[in-house]
């Protein structure tokens, strides 16, 4: 395990972790929300009569909702989605997550970050979603633990994830901080190539149905299958990061 860190810090140049903030994505790592993200996307797709799959959107997690129609739009009719269509999908697509959507947390994910805030660490949300109706509970289900005036969502970026925009933003607001003082937490491909792209050292929770193979090709430095197991394995995580 240690080798994952010690080989980030060649590949960046850096001498050592000096970590003060952990950036967290939302859906699939603080929700439980992207089995219903899937279903209002297939949904909602299947209504304007446009094929696509309910797993695919796992992959497309963390990409602004009017990149990922007209990514589909144009695989599928070989042209770009008008303005109108990326407005009208995307908000048919919104009503449905906000009907199917039942704000069930991860499991431990507000352990962890309970945990990581208590011991000093700056807790910062990156998302690439744009639902009021999940953005607006983080005050009540992780209560004191997140600035909302720190977080980074698809109303604040113009190129979404796996655009490294949205983590460099993460580190500014987390206070102009350097690569080497921030660990993302993750489950998407896009979401990791991001943070990868900004040169952040990115831990993958597998919550959902991809292979860890997709995590690792994306370039995660460490693959978990769990918020539980992240929360177990951070002690030692922490002291291998100092003992470096």
């Amino acid at each position: 395990m240690t080798t994952a860190f010690k080989d980030f810090l060649t590949k960046h140049n850096y001498s050592k972790f000096d970590i003060k903030a952990i950036l967290f994505d939302m859906d699939g790592v603080l929700y439980d929300s992207m089995k219903w993200h899937s279903k209002s996307w297939k949904d909602t797709m299947d209504e304007f009569d446009i094929p696509s799959t309910a797993e695919e959107f796992y992959l497309y997690e963390g990409m602004i909702g009017k990149k990922t129609i007209n990514h589909i739009i144009k695989r599928e009719k070989g042209r770009d989605a008008t303005d109108k269509e990326k407005e009208d999908i995307y908000r048919r697509k919104s009503e449905l997550f906000t009907k199917y959507n039942d704000g069930s947390l991860i499991p431990y994910a507000y352990d962890f970050v309970k945990k990581v805030h208590d011991e000093g660490f700056t807790c910062v949300v990156v998302t690439g979603s744009g639902q009021p109706s999940l953005i607006n509970k983080l005050e009540v289900n992780f209560p004191e633990l997140f600035n909302k005036k720190m977080m980074v969502t698809a109303f604040d970026v113009k190129h979404g994830k796996p655009h490294p925009e949205p983590y460099l933003m993460g580190l500014k607001k987390a206070g102009n901080l350097n690569s080497n003082q921030a660990i993302v937490i993750e489950n998407a491909p896009r979401g990791v190539e991001a943070a990868v792209a900004a040169g952040i050292f990115c831990i993958a929770v597998n919550t959902g149905p991809i292979s860890d193979k997709v995590l690792i090709d994306a370039g995660a430095n460490i693959v978990l299958p769990s918020m539980e197991s992240l929360l177990n394995n951070w002690n030692e995580y922490y002291r291998i990061i100092n003992g470096i």
